[in-house]
């Protein structure tokens, strides 16, 4: 059988995500794109001329989240703020038990971090990301320590936090956060 006939005997054939509307594509677009140069100007201004960063790969994940899926539970405020600064911490408690084995250090930190995630109720994807990004994150990175959870990541995820409120809810067709706890 080829994936064509598969395709038919599945029960209602084979569907696809639903579409989305062009407004919501627009509105998407533009909270990522100042969401992220919001993040880039503050960092390039204020933090990079002191050592610091406010730019980190996991935000890239976050903006997807809060300004294009923000009915997701995962997208929601506490899930963005919690899941990120609660991995935060354990990346850094990770490099530091494990960074002489950066692998075991990088697994503990990504597994425990999802766990600790869902045992708070902040599980945020992109979390994973900033509990590896700890480990793996360089010198300066490694610097930082647990500062790491308030600067980059918790003003960063409070930055994207704002902007989100205010571009999803300059719509009349959009709400956001569907919850705050």
């Amino acid at each position: 059988m080829n994936i064509k006939e598969y395709l038919g005997k599945m029960k209602g054939g084979a569907k696809s995500p639903p579409s989305v509307k062009f407004y919501e594509i627009l509105w998407a677009g533009l909270g990522s794109a100042i969401g992220i140069f919001v993040l880039g100007y503050l960092s390039a201004k204020y933090f990079n001329p002191i050592g610091l960063t406010l730019f980190i790969g996991s935000f890239g994940a976050s903006a997807v989240l809060v300004y294009a899926a923000i009915k997701s539970p995962l997208a929601q405020p506490r899930n963005l703020i919690g899941g990120h600064i609660i991995s935060a911490v354990v990346g850094v408690a990770s490099y530091q038990l494990f960074g002489h084995f950066i692998i075991i250090a990088a697994s503990v930190a990504v597994s425990f971090a999802i766990m600790s995630m869902l045992a708070t109720k902040t599980l945020h994807p992109p979390g994973g990301a900033t509990a590896l990004i700890a480990v793996i994150g360089g010198k300066g990175i490694y610097k930082l320590g647990y500062l790491y959870a308030l600067i980059p990541v918790g003003l960063g995820a409070a930055v994207l936090l704002i902007i989100a409120l205010i571009v999803n809810n300059l719509s009349e067709n959009r709400k956001y956060p569907e919850y705050w706890l």
